[in-house]
């Protein structure tokens, strides 16, 4: 495969920079619409490859590198989403998407350390924060990719249409069945400062064994989704009820002394992470309404973590746990 620097015909390609530069629009867009780091950065390398693959001529002809870019990753996306439904039923428990730190909290990227490319980072907005994530994936790919290129990204219909092989009209309607799953689904959220309170309670609760302190912080019908794609242990189905998840966590810490828990930025808002040995073993996403947590996701697959993981390697420290 060619590279950017080297276009498919050996000459130097005089657009390469204005080519290049819309590589972290692609990045944030493919991974809204498959809720995976690592599959998005596979997809936009594939949009590349094949703008490599068009001989100078039929790059010269193309008006809009970036239109013409757009159409390719969201083409590729929505087969990859067609055939993830598939790929999906066969993975090991419930599937969660790839939870995402904060830029300046990725391996590499803090003070001192390496620096990340800019392209490679993902806008954290409420676009990627775990629950608008988790809905979108109940949405069929086609609603998916309508609603995210027109209402995140503000596409036009004609445009959308031309991606998805719909009409406008019909990408019209997919957005709105899209739009109405989002509102279904929503509660008001709290300010960040009160989720961030309340994910530090929960975290003292948790570290303290207070059953009863973190129950109080648990909504009556919460429920607990955990994600090891059988690639470490967790519980295989969701966990429901204050009590029951509480003295899960409990037993959780009970058992694993070595175990630490810190408060991190988890798409966006406020979320824990647990390490063991210096390595991110498990991330946790919360969705808080008023008071209360209504919902925790414990990403527990390696394959989803490797934002996340500094030290020794994931293999050298995978413990048995659950949740």
């Amino acid at each position: 495969m060619t590279t950017p620097s080297e276009p498919g015909d050996g000459r130097p390609d005089p657009r390469l920079s204005a080519i290049m530069s819309e590589r972290r629009q692609l990045v944030n867009l493919t991974y809204r619409l498959l809720g995976s780091l690592a599959e998005a950065e596979d997809a936009v390398q594939e949009t590349y490859a094949r703008w490599y693959t068009l001989s100078s001529g039929q790059r010269q002809a193309i008006e809009s590198p970036g239109a013409w870019l757009t159409k390719v990753a969201g083409r590729i996306c929505l087969n990859l989403l067609k055939s993830a439904r598939a790929r999906r039923e066969n993975y090991v428990g419930d599937w969660i998407p790839e939870p995402l730190p904060e830029p300046a909290e990725w391996p590499g990227g803090r003070a001192g350390g390496t620096t990340i490319d800019p392209a490679d980072r993902v806008t954290l907005d409420e676009s990627v924060n775990m629950a608008f994530l988790v809905v979108l994936e109940s949405m069929t790919p086609a609603e998916r990719v309508a609603f995210i290129l027109h209402d995140v990204f503000r596409y036009p219909f004609a445009e959308v249409a031309d991606i998805v092989g719909r009409t406008p009209a019909a990408c019209r309607q997919l957005a709105s069945s899209a739009r109405r799953r989002i509102r279904t689904s929503q509660t008001p959220v709290p300010p960040t400062a009160r989720q961030a309170a309340i994910v530090r309670n929960f975290k003292q609760a948790w570290e303290a064994k207070d059953i009863d302190a973190l129950i109080g912080l648990l909504d009556p019908g919460v429920t607990a989704t955990g994600d090891s794609g059988g690639l470490a242990t967790t519980v295989r189905r969701p966990v429901e009820g204050p009590e029951q998840i509480a003295r899960g966590l409990v037993d959780l810490v009970g058992r694993l002394a070595d175990l630490t828990i810190l408060e991190r930025t988890v798409n966006g808002r406020p979320g824990l992470v647990a390490q063991q040995d210096g390595v991110t073993v498990t991330v946790y996403a919360f969705d808080i309404a008023g008071d209360w947590i209504t919902r925790i996701w414990a990403v527990r697959n390696p394959e989803k973590l490797r934002r996340w993981t500094v030290g020794p390697s994931i293999s050298a420290v995978r413990r048995h746990h659950t949740m």
